[in-house]
């Protein structure tokens, strides 16, 4: 079986976020270890150690949206499902999180773009099968190409209401994409409501949520490398207890004929 990490890393360098909600990480190397290690044992020397060194320890200061993540319903409101209180991530069903998996190639819609339910019905078809109950949708936008430059937050197409309902409507409950958000960047998301004043286009794919059972990652990677079908997706959540979203190690496991 070969395995397609799809999850990126978390560091302190990469801009894959905002200004001042990106992750800070303090990394503490053998030796600071080794004077941890004398604190809990008193008597012990560094030369008792073997190489005298301890260990090596990471101090992490980061949202649940750090680096690639689920985002649970309660992320995008206090209710789903007409009216349901919204699962945190800590109640997602693990058997949702294995399933087989569908790519979505849009990295033909420019960056900004609001995908209509007619353009994710197409790229449906372009697959070759209607999507099942449960199936995992990825979509491939012009982000995933941006990764790691300084643009990449303003980069991809969203992923609009209708489209959002019509997936939901397939059964479809856990999607994902290689751009920042699931719905189009701010940046330009904000232009559009200076000039129209419809807050309505406002995180419009995320709030359509509030009518279904609907999760999604953010901040995927090598979405490129995939088949349009024929592969099982993993992303099982951290299990932060009231969380809005956990971090996921996303994979994707194809056989070795590469289907």
């Amino acid at each position: 079986m070969k395995i397609v990490d799809l999850s990126v890393a978390i560091d302190n360098d990469t801009p894959a976020d905002p200004p001042g909600l990106g992750p800070k990480i303090v990394y503490s190397d053998h030796q600071a270890g080794a004077e941890e290690v004398m604190r809990f044992f008193p008597g012990l020397e560094r030369a008792d150690l073997p190489g005298a060194e301890g260990w090596a320890v990471e101090q992490l200061t980061l949202t649940a949206h750090a680096g690639t993540h689920l985002d649970a319903p309660w992320h995008f409101a206090s209710t789903m499902n007409g009216g349901e209180r919204a699962w945190t991530i800590d109640e997602v069903p693990l058997e949702w999180c294995i399933r087989p998996g569908v790519k979505l190639d849009l990295r033909h819609l420019p960056d900004g773009h609001v995908a209509t339910a007619d353009e994710i019905r197409a790229a449906v078809e372009a697959t070759g099968a209607p999507l099942q109950p449960f199936d995992i949708v990825l979509v491939n936008t012009s982000a995933g190409a941006a990764y790691g430059r300084a643009d990449y937050i303003g980069r991809g197409c969203g992923i609009g209401r209708e489209a959002t309902l019509w997936l939901l409507s397939q059964g479809v409950h856990i999607t994902g994409t290689d751009a920042w958000s699931w719905d189009a960047p701010f940046r330009i998301t904000a232009e559009r409501f200076a000039a129209t004043g419809n807050a309505g286009l406002i995180w419009e794919g995320h709030k359509a949520g509030r009518d279904g059972v609907f999760l999604h990652m953010e901040k995927l990677t090598r979405l490129d490398e995939l088949p349009a079908r024929d592969f099982t997706i993993s992303c099982l959540p951290v299990k932060i207890r009231g969380g809005s979203a956990g971090w996921c190690r996303a994979v994707a496991l194809l056989t070795e004929n590469g289907s």
